[in-house]
């Protein structure tokens, strides 16, 4: 039994987005794993990272917060929505982040749940160690994602290459910890698409998590 965690980011819950997030819940879910979600905007999940995480600052006279973000890790500091969605990364096997691609990156609500819960003392630092000897080695890591345009418009010579774009989260942020890195099931422009197409996309994305156990990772540990 797995245990999986699929961080959220798209404002409508009707989106082609929001589907693909329903169809990785539904699958896991029938497989008998747990599933858990932290639905980023329906929970009014706030991106800014400031003196609001701690329930007491160690210098309130100069506020550093990764120094902040350490000592609350070892005084239980943290607010309670960082310390429910920490304990969530902590608990999980299978972390997704399931969101619409905004200007070459992820949305600030979701690039903001990653500065507030991959917090120092947490995911890295304090004598924990990144990458080959990062803290969550036994974590496996991918992106399901939706973007606006058609796949022909993702080259070096139009909106760049996928891996290049998406290099900062693969390596920057789940490589970083530790984690196994699969390659990203991407949706490309499914608003272009008919019902049908978009029907299909399901039908593959469900495909993609059936194939998950076969997948050569982008980065292992393992």
């Amino acid at each position: 039994m797995k245990k999986i965690l699929i961080i959220h980011a798209h404002p409508e819950q009707q989106s082609f987005c929001s589907a693909l997030k329903g169809i990785a819940s539904q699958y896991f879910t029938e497989m008998g794993d747990l599933v858990q979600e932290s639905d980023l905007y329906a929970m009014g999940f706030d991106p800014v990272g400031d003196k609001r995480d701690f329930k007491s600052l160690s210098n309130p006279d100069f506020f550093k917060y990764q120094i902040e973000q350490m000592n609350a890790c070892k005084t239980d500091g943290f607010t309670e929505v960082l310390k429910t969605e920490m304990d969530k990364l902590v608990w999980c096997d299978i972390l997704i982040f399931n969101f619409p691609l905004w200007w070459f990156g992820l949305p600030a609500i979701l690039k903001g749940w990653v500065d507030r819960v991959f917090a120092m003392g947490l995911v890295y630092g304090d004598g924990r160690g990144v990458y080959e000897n990062g803290t969550f080695k036994e974590k496996t890591a991918f992106i399901t994602m939706t973007t606006g345009g058609p796949e022909v418009a993702y080259t070096a010579n139009g909106n760049g290459d996928p891996a290049v774009i998406l290099y900062p989260i693969h390596h920057g942020m789940f490589y970083f910890a530790g984690m196994t890195v699969l390659p990203p099931f991407i949706s490309w422009g499914p608003a272009r698409l008919s019902p049908e197409q978009r029907i299909n996309e399901l039908v593959r994305y469900k495909g993609y998590l059936m194939s998950m156990d076969t997948l050569k990772p982008i980065y292992t540990n393992r």
